[in-house]
């Protein structure tokens, strides 16, 4: 069930980097509770997308509202929304220095003042979540990549985000490692939490997603269920993208 106001709403969302269009007047809604999958070709403004929602980058022109606030480029607000925002990358990011533990309860500590115990307690029930609760005390480098991924999604699940973000969550693993990383997303998706993922994955699509979205040259050329938009997509470049992808 969704919320009738936006947990997102992106507004003639443009972006240029040295003249070139990344994106050129995207528009999207995504309401509360809703799974929203976007995939495209490289270089098709996916991942940009993601980064001007979380102001990672800013965009040329356009407007971005979360929650019914808009996004605007006062700090102390942008550090507001990242801590309510949950972000998911290729790559872990973790702090090979640190314990899975002490990695998922930094940001607790310092963006939201939690004290330690509360933190830990906070970061078990989400390793728990995720399949790896007796991970808590070893290092990133002792983890497959598949683990570490699920660490990167415990540390952002920890934060209580109202919103979560995944910008090719699967892409740097392994194939076998893959599998266990979109179950936990799977999980997520049944829950209710709001997801907006960039993939390649096209089952994980058919199977978590709300709405499908396709993005080619910075715009979002379809959007429709995955009912709809894996048996009669309508834009002939929709038609073109899926039968390369899905016959591979």
């Amino acid at each position: 069930m969704t919320d009738t106001s936006p947990m997102v709403l992106v507004c003639d969302l443009k972006k240029s980097f040295n003249g070139v269009e990344a994106l050129n007047g995207v528009n999207l809604t995504v309401n509360k509770g809703e799974v929203v999958v976007v995939i495209g070709p490289s270089g098709s403004g996916k991942s940009t997308m993601l980064r001007c929602i979380n102001q990672l980058e800013q965009q040329t022109s356009g407007e971005v509202w979360i929650d019914g606030e808009k996004v605007s480029h006062d700090q102390k607000q942008l550090d507001k929304i990242r801590s309510e925002v949950g972000m998911v990358f290729q790559h872990f990011n973790l702090y090979p220095h640190l314990t899975v533990l002490e990695n998922i309860t930094l940001a607790q500590r310092i963006v939201k003042k939690i004290p330690q115990k509360q933190a830990e307690e906070i970061a078990r029930e989400q390793l728990k979540r995720v399949g790896i609760a007796e991970k808590a005390n070893a290092y990133p480098q002792q983890l497959s990549g598949g683990q570490q991924q699920r660490v990167a999604i415990a540390r952002a699940l920890a934060m209580n985000p109202k919103l979560m973000l995944f910008d090719e969550p699967t892409s740097a693993l392994d194939p076998e490692m893959i599998k266990e990383v979109l179950e936990v997303m799977l999980d997520l998706a049944k829950a209710g939490i709001t997801m907006i993922v960039v993939t390649h994955e096209m089952g994980f699509a058919r199977a978590a997603a709300d709405e499908v979205v396709f993005m080619d040259k910075g715009q979002i050329v379809e959007q429709a269920s995955p009912e709809v938009f894996f048996t009669h997509p309508v834009q002939e470049r929709t038609k073109a993208f899926l039968a390369q992808i899905l016959n591979k």
